[in-house]
């Protein structure tokens, strides 16, 4: 069984017409990145700090 060409691209401008892309370049798709970091570096923080504040 053969298998088609991948060649998914990471991001999507506005005005490209395709559909083999994960992200779209868009206000949705940074503003969920900019949580998604955020929410990764609180979670670091705690890890690092919780220990120092329960002992």
């Amino acid at each position: 069984m053969k298998q088609g060409k991948e060649d998914f691209e990471f991001v999507k401008d506005n005005n490209e017409s395709k559909g083999n892309y994960i992200f779209q370049k868009d206000g949705i798709t940074k503003k969920g990145f900019v949580f998604v970091a955020i929410v990764l570096v609180v979670l670091i923080l705690a890890v690092i700090f919780m220990p120092k504040l329960v002992g």
